[in-house]
Protein backbone atom coordinates (compact mmCIF):
# COMPACT_ATOMS: atom_id res chain seq x y z
CA UNK A 1 0.00 0.00 0.00
CA UNK A 2 1.59 3.44 -1.03
CA UNK A 3 1.73 5.13 2.15
CA UNK A 4 0.31 9.06 2.15
CA UNK A 5 2.69 11.35 4.08
CA UNK A 6 2.18 15.12 4.55
CA UNK A 7 5.18 17.20 5.48
CA UNK A 8 4.96 20.43 7.79
CA UNK A 9 7.75 23.07 7.49
CA UNK A 10 8.51 21.09 3.77
CA UNK A 11 10.07 24.12 2.25
CA UNK A 12 13.00 24.52 4.89
CA UNK A 13 16.64 22.34 4.36
CA UNK A 14 15.63 19.51 6.32
CA UNK A 15 12.65 19.16 5.64
CA UNK A 16 12.82 19.39 1.50
CA UNK A 17 14.95 16.87 1.98
CA UNK A 18 12.95 14.22 3.85
CA UNK A 19 10.19 15.09 1.01
CA UNK A 20 12.44 14.46 -1.68
CA UNK A 21 13.75 11.23 -0.10
CA UNK A 22 10.14 10.27 0.73
CA UNK A 23 9.06 11.05 -3.01
CA UNK A 24 12.10 8.85 -4.24
CA UNK A 25 10.43 5.63 -2.73
CA UNK A 26 7.12 6.16 -4.01
CA UNK A 27 5.24 7.83 -1.40
CA UNK A 28 2.50 10.31 -2.35
CA UNK A 29 3.74 13.91 -0.59
CA UNK A 30 2.09 16.79 0.47
CA UNK A 31 3.59 19.38 2.86
CA UNK A 32 3.06 22.87 4.46
CA UNK A 33 4.93 26.28 4.85
CA UNK A 34 4.83 29.67 6.52
CA UNK A 35 5.98 30.95 3.66
CA UNK A 36 2.47 29.84 1.52
CA UNK A 37 0.59 31.23 3.97
CA UNK A 38 1.36 34.42 2.58
CA UNK A 39 1.47 33.15 -0.94
CA UNK A 40 5.16 32.98 -1.11
CA UNK A 41 7.11 30.51 -3.33
CA UNK A 42 11.07 29.54 -3.11
CA UNK A 43 12.73 27.45 -6.08
CA UNK A 44 12.48 24.40 -3.45
CA UNK A 45 8.84 24.57 -2.78
CA UNK A 46 8.51 25.16 -6.74
CA UNK A 47 10.89 21.86 -7.69
CA UNK A 48 8.60 20.27 -5.13
CA UNK A 49 5.86 21.22 -6.53
CA UNK A 50 6.73 19.60 -9.75
CA UNK A 51 7.14 16.29 -8.84
CA UNK A 52 3.50 16.42 -7.99
CA UNK A 53 3.92 17.21 -3.96
CA UNK A 54 0.72 19.14 -2.86
CA UNK A 55 1.35 22.53 -1.40
CA UNK A 56 -0.77 23.90 1.28
CA UNK A 57 -0.48 26.80 3.93
CA UNK A 58 -0.17 26.04 7.61
CA UNK A 59 -3.29 26.29 8.55
CA UNK A 60 -4.49 22.44 8.59
CA UNK A 61 -6.26 22.62 5.27
CA UNK A 62 -3.56 19.88 3.82
CA UNK A 63 -4.21 17.38 6.29
CA UNK A 64 -7.73 14.65 5.47
CA UNK A 65 -8.38 11.25 7.13
CA UNK A 66 -6.63 9.52 4.12
CA UNK A 67 -3.17 11.04 5.67
CA UNK A 68 -0.94 8.21 7.33
CA UNK A 69 1.67 10.02 8.82
CA UNK A 70 2.38 13.75 9.38
CA UNK A 71 6.18 14.71 9.81
CA UNK A 72 7.62 17.44 11.75
CA UNK A 73 10.87 18.97 12.78
CA UNK A 74 11.82 20.38 16.61
CA UNK A 75 11.03 23.93 14.94
CA UNK A 76 7.35 23.23 14.65
CA UNK A 77 5.67 24.01 17.53
CA UNK A 78 2.56 22.32 18.86
CA UNK A 79 -0.01 24.77 18.16
CA UNK A 80 0.43 24.39 14.68
CA UNK A 81 -2.36 24.25 13.03
CA UNK A 82 -1.32 21.09 10.83
CA UNK A 83 -0.62 19.39 13.84
CA UNK A 84 -4.04 20.04 15.90
CA UNK A 85 -5.77 19.31 12.98
CA UNK A 86 -3.85 15.55 12.91
CA UNK A 87 -4.44 14.89 16.64
CA UNK A 88 -8.11 15.55 16.06
CA UNK A 89 -8.09 12.92 12.86
CA UNK A 90 -5.94 10.90 15.40
CA UNK A 91 -3.03 10.86 12.43
CA UNK A 92 0.88 9.90 13.44
CA UNK A 93 2.54 13.14 14.46
CA UNK A 94 6.44 11.82 13.97
CA UNK A 95 9.63 13.60 14.23
CA UNK A 96 11.76 14.32 11.08
CA UNK A 97 14.71 11.87 12.49
CA UNK A 98 12.00 8.96 12.99
CA UNK A 99 10.47 9.10 9.87
CA UNK A 100 14.21 9.18 8.42
CA UNK A 101 15.48 6.06 10.21
CA UNK A 102 12.26 4.51 9.30
CA UNK A 103 13.40 5.39 5.82
CA UNK A 104 16.93 4.28 5.43
CA UNK A 105 16.06 1.02 7.34
CA UNK A 106 17.63 -2.22 6.05
CA UNK A 107 20.52 -0.48 5.20
CA UNK A 108 24.10 -0.16 6.29
CA UNK A 109 23.95 3.46 7.59
CA UNK A 110 26.28 6.16 8.10
CA UNK A 111 25.66 9.08 9.93
CA UNK A 112 27.39 12.43 10.06
CA UNK A 113 27.28 14.53 13.51
CA UNK A 114 28.92 17.23 15.19
CA UNK A 115 28.49 21.26 15.77
CA UNK A 116 30.55 21.94 12.42
CA UNK A 117 30.98 20.87 8.87
CA UNK A 118 28.29 18.00 9.01
CA UNK A 119 26.50 19.02 5.87
CA UNK A 120 30.13 19.24 3.56
CA UNK A 121 31.40 16.07 4.98
CA UNK A 122 28.01 14.41 4.13
CA UNK A 123 28.07 15.49 0.76
CA UNK A 124 31.76 15.04 0.35
CA UNK A 125 31.86 11.47 1.26
CA UNK A 126 28.72 11.12 -0.71
CA UNK A 127 30.90 12.37 -4.01
CA UNK A 128 33.57 9.74 -2.95
CA UNK A 129 32.07 6.72 -2.16
CA UNK A 130 30.20 7.55 -5.79
CA UNK A 131 33.16 7.88 -8.16
CA UNK A 132 34.34 4.23 -6.54
CA UNK A 133 30.80 2.59 -7.60
CA UNK A 134 29.23 2.47 -4.08
CA UNK A 135 25.87 3.94 -4.95
CA UNK A 136 25.09 5.51 -1.71
CA UNK A 137 21.59 6.89 -0.69
CA UNK A 138 22.71 10.39 0.60
CA UNK A 139 20.18 13.08 2.45
CA UNK A 140 22.19 15.73 3.34
CA UNK A 141 21.55 19.00 5.30
CA UNK A 142 22.09 21.71 2.35
CA UNK A 143 22.15 21.08 -1.76
CA UNK A 144 24.92 19.55 -3.24
CA UNK A 145 26.15 21.06 -6.29
CA UNK A 146 24.48 19.41 -9.40
CA UNK A 147 22.26 17.23 -7.58
CA UNK A 148 19.74 18.95 -8.23
CA UNK A 149 19.94 17.80 -11.89
CA UNK A 150 19.17 20.76 -13.30
CA UNK A 151 16.15 21.39 -11.08
CA UNK A 152 14.34 18.46 -11.33
CA UNK A 153 14.79 17.28 -7.71
CA UNK A 154 15.80 19.04 -4.53
CA UNK A 155 19.59 18.46 -4.37
CA UNK A 156 20.26 17.90 -0.75
CA UNK A 157 19.32 14.23 -1.51
CA UNK A 158 21.04 11.96 -4.15
CA UNK A 159 18.77 8.68 -4.49
CA UNK A 160 20.91 4.95 -4.77
CA UNK A 161 20.62 1.40 -3.82
CA UNK A 162 23.72 1.13 -1.49
CA UNK A 163 24.36 1.82 1.54
CA UNK A 164 23.12 5.34 3.47
CA UNK A 165 24.51 8.36 4.51
CA UNK A 166 22.70 10.95 6.37
CA UNK A 167 23.44 14.15 8.12
CA UNK A 168 22.63 13.49 11.91
CA UNK A 169 21.31 16.85 14.15
CA UNK A 170 22.46 17.52 17.86
CA UNK A 171 20.59 20.80 17.79
CA UNK A 172 17.71 19.39 19.39
CA UNK A 173 19.56 15.63 20.34
CA UNK A 174 17.23 14.20 17.57
CA UNK A 175 20.42 12.41 16.21
CA UNK A 176 19.73 10.23 19.59
CA UNK A 177 17.70 8.74 16.94
CA UNK A 178 19.95 6.66 15.12
CA UNK A 179 21.96 3.56 15.85
CA UNK A 180 24.31 3.94 12.83
CA UNK A 181 26.61 1.18 11.99
CA UNK A 182 29.38 4.09 11.08
CA UNK A 183 29.59 7.75 11.65
CA UNK A 184 32.04 10.63 11.31
CA UNK A 185 31.90 13.18 14.71
CA UNK A 186 33.51 16.31 12.96
CA UNK A 187 33.81 18.28 16.10
CA UNK A 188 32.28 19.80 19.16
CA UNK A 189 31.21 23.65 20.12
CA UNK A 190 29.38 25.17 22.03
CA UNK A 191 25.94 26.11 19.70
CA UNK A 192 22.70 25.13 20.21
CA UNK A 193 24.11 23.84 24.10
CA UNK A 194 26.38 25.04 26.30
CA UNK A 195 30.32 23.01 25.39
CA UNK A 196 29.82 20.42 28.81
CA UNK A 197 25.91 19.64 27.40
CA UNK A 198 27.24 19.03 23.60
CA UNK A 199 30.25 16.88 24.62
CA UNK A 200 27.88 14.84 26.64
CA UNK A 201 25.68 14.31 24.04
CA UNK A 202 28.66 13.23 21.32
CA UNK A 203 30.23 10.97 24.13
CA UNK A 204 26.63 9.42 24.49
CA UNK A 205 25.69 8.81 20.77
CA UNK A 206 29.68 7.01 20.18
CA UNK A 207 27.68 4.18 22.98
CA UNK A 208 24.83 3.85 19.37
CA UNK A 209 27.83 3.42 16.46
CA UNK A 210 28.46 -0.40 15.58
CA UNK A 211 31.57 0.13 13.87
CA UNK A 212 33.55 2.43 11.92
CA UNK A 213 34.08 5.55 14.45
CA UNK A 214 35.90 8.67 12.85
CA UNK A 215 36.98 11.45 15.24
CA UNK A 216 37.53 15.33 14.35
CA UNK A 217 39.95 15.08 16.73
CA UNK A 218 41.65 18.52 16.84
CA UNK A 219 45.37 17.04 17.88
CA UNK A 220 45.35 14.72 15.02
CA UNK A 221 44.36 17.75 12.65
CA UNK A 222 47.54 19.40 13.69
CA UNK A 223 49.55 16.51 12.73
CA UNK A 224 48.50 16.18 8.75
CA UNK A 225 50.68 17.09 6.13
CA UNK A 226 48.17 19.73 4.67
CA UNK A 227 48.00 22.89 2.76
CA UNK A 228 45.31 25.99 2.03
CA UNK A 229 46.11 27.93 -1.24
CA UNK A 230 43.61 30.18 -2.56
CA UNK A 231 40.41 28.88 -2.87
CA UNK A 232 41.48 25.14 -2.37
CA UNK A 233 44.03 22.77 -0.21
CA UNK A 234 45.26 19.40 -0.17
CA UNK A 235 46.11 16.84 2.47
CA UNK A 236 48.64 14.07 2.56
CA UNK A 237 46.26 10.47 3.65
CA UNK A 238 48.13 7.10 3.24
CA UNK A 239 51.33 8.56 1.12
CA UNK A 240 48.52 10.09 -1.64
CA UNK A 241 48.13 13.61 -1.97
CA UNK A 242 44.53 14.87 -2.01
CA UNK A 243 43.33 17.86 -3.58
CA UNK A 244 40.34 19.45 -1.80
CA UNK A 245 38.54 21.69 -4.39
CA UNK A 246 37.06 24.18 -1.54
CA UNK A 247 38.24 26.79 0.11
CA UNK A 248 39.66 26.68 3.57
CA UNK A 249 41.61 24.97 6.33
CA UNK A 250 38.49 23.49 7.75
CA UNK A 251 37.31 22.51 4.50
CA UNK A 252 40.89 20.64 3.90
CA UNK A 253 39.45 18.98 7.70
CA UNK A 254 36.31 18.25 6.63
CA UNK A 255 37.58 16.43 3.22
CA UNK A 256 40.01 14.11 5.76
CA UNK A 257 37.24 13.35 7.63
CA UNK A 258 35.56 12.00 4.70
CA UNK A 259 38.39 10.53 3.25
CA UNK A 260 38.92 8.36 6.34
CA UNK A 261 35.71 6.80 6.63
CA UNK A 262 35.59 6.03 2.93
CA UNK A 263 38.40 4.19 3.32
CA UNK A 264 37.37 2.53 6.56
CA UNK A 265 33.98 1.49 4.18
CA UNK A 266 36.87 -0.34 1.53
CA UNK A 267 37.49 2.45 -1.29
CA UNK A 268 40.29 1.94 -2.86
CA UNK A 269 42.66 4.70 -2.06
CA UNK A 270 43.39 6.22 -5.29
CA UNK A 271 40.32 6.01 -6.97
CA UNK A 272 38.93 7.53 -4.25
CA UNK A 273 41.59 10.63 -4.15
CA UNK A 274 40.20 10.87 -7.49
CA UNK A 275 36.66 11.29 -6.82
CA UNK A 276 37.23 13.62 -3.49
CA UNK A 277 39.20 16.00 -6.46
CA UNK A 278 35.88 15.93 -8.92
CA UNK A 279 34.19 17.65 -5.61
CA UNK A 280 31.63 20.15 -6.51
CA UNK A 281 30.68 21.68 -3.49
CA UNK A 282 27.58 22.10 -1.53
CA UNK A 283 25.50 25.24 -2.17
CA UNK A 284 25.59 28.23 0.81
CA UNK A 285 28.92 26.75 2.03
CA UNK A 286 31.75 29.22 0.92
CA UNK A 287 29.99 29.35 -2.63
CA UNK A 288 31.38 31.57 -5.34
CA UNK A 289 28.01 33.51 -6.97
CA UNK A 290 29.96 35.67 -9.13
CA UNK A 291 30.99 39.25 -9.01
CA UNK A 292 29.47 42.40 -8.73
CA UNK A 293 31.79 45.52 -9.64
CA UNK A 294 35.49 44.32 -8.83
CA UNK A 295 34.38 42.15 -5.48
CA UNK A 296 33.57 38.53 -5.81
CA UNK A 297 30.08 37.83 -4.19
CA UNK A 298 29.84 34.72 -1.83
CA UNK A 299 27.20 33.30 -0.25
CA UNK A 300 27.55 31.07 2.81
CA UNK A 301 25.16 29.32 5.76
CA UNK A 302 27.47 30.37 8.83
CA UNK A 303 25.20 31.37 11.82
CA UNK A 304 27.61 30.25 14.82
CA UNK A 305 30.82 31.77 16.12
CA UNK A 306 32.86 28.61 14.54
CA UNK A 307 31.25 28.80 10.98
CA UNK A 308 31.15 32.82 11.03
CA UNK A 309 35.34 32.21 11.93
CA UNK A 310 35.84 30.14 9.45
CA UNK A 311 34.13 31.64 6.44
CA UNK A 312 35.34 35.26 7.00
CA UNK A 313 38.19 34.81 7.69
CA UNK A 314 38.79 32.08 4.42
CA UNK A 315 38.12 34.58 2.25
CA UNK A 316 40.77 37.18 4.58
CA UNK A 317 43.03 35.26 3.28
CA UNK A 318 42.22 34.26 0.22
CA UNK A 319 41.44 37.99 -1.35
CA UNK A 320 43.62 41.10 -1.12
CA UNK A 321 41.37 43.71 0.03
CA UNK A 322 38.38 44.20 2.41
CA UNK A 323 35.24 42.18 2.80
CA UNK A 324 31.64 43.48 3.07
CA UNK A 325 29.24 41.18 4.84
CA UNK A 326 25.71 41.32 5.68
CA UNK A 327 24.56 38.74 8.37
CA UNK A 328 21.47 38.04 9.65
CA UNK A 329 20.85 36.32 13.18
CA UNK A 330 18.78 33.36 12.51
CA UNK A 331 16.55 33.71 15.56
CA UNK A 332 16.17 35.28 19.10
CA UNK A 333 17.40 32.16 21.26
CA UNK A 334 20.47 31.70 19.59
CA UNK A 335 21.49 35.11 19.34
CA UNK A 336 20.75 35.68 23.23
CA UNK A 337 22.59 32.50 23.99
CA UNK A 338 25.72 32.92 22.08
CA UNK A 339 26.01 36.85 22.55
CA UNK A 340 29.42 36.99 23.83
CA UNK A 341 30.74 34.68 21.51
CA UNK A 342 29.41 35.78 18.49
CA UNK A 343 30.77 39.43 20.32
CA UNK A 344 34.99 38.06 20.45
CA UNK A 345 34.55 36.02 16.90
CA UNK A 346 33.27 39.40 15.10
CA UNK A 347 35.96 41.22 16.77
CA UNK A 348 38.81 38.71 15.99
CA UNK A 349 38.07 38.31 12.29
CA UNK A 350 36.97 41.93 11.25
CA UNK A 351 40.19 43.96 10.24
CA UNK A 352 39.56 48.28 9.84
CA UNK A 353 39.54 47.25 6.16
CA UNK A 354 36.38 45.60 6.62
CA UNK A 355 32.35 46.41 7.29
CA UNK A 356 30.01 44.27 8.88
CA UNK A 357 25.77 44.85 8.19
CA UNK A 358 23.53 43.08 10.37
CA UNK A 359 20.04 42.77 9.14
CA UNK A 360 17.56 42.43 12.33
CA UNK A 361 16.75 38.88 13.56
CA UNK A 362 15.09 35.95 11.54
CA UNK A 363 11.87 35.65 12.74
CA UNK A 364 9.97 32.66 12.07
CA UNK A 365 6.95 33.37 14.05
CA UNK A 366 6.17 31.42 16.60
CA UNK A 367 6.07 31.69 20.87
CA UNK A 368 9.66 33.29 21.20
CA UNK A 369 11.01 35.70 23.53
CA UNK A 370 11.85 38.47 21.29
CA UNK A 371 13.77 40.59 24.02
CA UNK A 372 17.43 40.65 22.01
CA UNK A 373 17.54 42.37 18.92
CA UNK A 374 20.62 42.38 16.27
CA UNK A 375 21.08 46.48 17.80
CA UNK A 376 22.44 44.82 21.05
CA UNK A 377 25.21 43.27 19.09
CA UNK A 378 25.96 46.31 16.74
CA UNK A 379 26.55 48.12 19.98
CA UNK A 380 28.86 45.90 21.74
CA UNK A 381 30.80 45.51 18.40
CA UNK A 382 30.82 48.97 17.56
CA UNK A 383 32.19 49.78 21.38
CA UNK A 384 34.91 47.08 20.44
CA UNK A 385 36.09 48.64 17.21
CA UNK A 386 34.30 46.94 14.52
CA UNK A 387 33.07 49.10 12.15
CA UNK A 388 29.61 47.84 11.79
CA UNK A 389 25.73 48.96 11.24
CA UNK A 390 22.23 47.55 11.39
CA UNK A 391 20.21 47.89 8.39
CA UNK A 392 16.78 47.13 8.61
CA UNK A 393 15.83 44.99 5.21
CA UNK A 394 17.55 43.26 1.94
CA UNK A 395 16.68 45.66 -0.20
CA UNK A 396 19.00 48.29 1.76
CA UNK A 397 21.46 46.36 2.36
CA UNK A 398 21.98 45.60 -1.03
CA UNK A 399 22.03 49.17 -2.18
CA UNK A 400 24.71 49.75 0.34
CA UNK A 401 27.03 46.37 -1.11
CA UNK A 402 26.34 48.15 -4.53
CA UNK A 403 27.59 51.35 -3.80
CA UNK A 404 31.22 49.75 -1.77
CA UNK A 405 31.53 46.64 -4.64
CA UNK A 406 34.56 48.46 -5.95
CA UNK A 407 35.69 49.44 -2.05
CA UNK A 408 35.75 46.08 -1.07
CA UNK A 409 37.51 42.36 -2.38
CA UNK A 410 34.95 40.28 -1.01
CA UNK A 411 30.78 40.74 -0.47
CA UNK A 412 29.45 38.23 1.56
CA UNK A 413 25.66 37.29 2.39
CA UNK A 414 26.16 34.70 5.73
CA UNK A 415 23.38 33.54 7.78
CA UNK A 416 20.78 30.32 8.22
CA UNK A 417 17.02 30.18 7.60
CA UNK A 418 16.37 33.43 5.42
CA UNK A 419 15.70 32.55 1.61
CA UNK A 420 16.64 35.82 1.26
CA UNK A 421 20.01 35.67 1.71
CA UNK A 422 20.79 33.60 -0.87
CA UNK A 423 18.65 35.61 -3.07
CA UNK A 424 20.31 39.07 -2.20
CA UNK A 425 23.89 36.94 -3.23
CA UNK A 426 22.69 36.28 -6.59
CA UNK A 427 20.82 39.70 -7.23
CA UNK A 428 24.41 41.04 -6.28
CA UNK A 429 25.49 39.18 -8.78
CA UNK A 430 23.60 39.31 -11.92
CA UNK A 431 25.03 40.48 -14.93
CA UNK A 432 23.90 43.76 -15.56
Amino acid sequence: MTEKLHVVGIGGVGMSAVAQALLDTGAIVSGSDRLLDSGTSTPVLDCLARQGVKLYPQDGSGIDPTINRVIVSTAIENDNLDIIKAHELRILVEHRAVALNRLVAGRELVTITGTCGKSSVTAMLGTILEGCGFDPLVINGAAVVGWDQNGARVGSVRNGAGLAIIEADESDKSLMVFKPDHTVITNAFADHFDLQETLRIFEDFRGRVRGHLIEGNVLELDEIDCSVAGLSGSFVLNGIRHTVPAPGLHNVHNAYHAQRMALALGAEPHQAARALAGYKGVERRLQHVGKCGKAVVFDDYAHNPEKIRAAWSTLARAFDGGVCGVWRPHGYTPLRKMMDDLVRAFVDICRPIDRLLLLPVYDAGGSTQRSVRSEDLALKLHAKGVKVEVIQTLDAAESEMRRGCDDYAVLLCFGARDPGLPELAARLAEKE
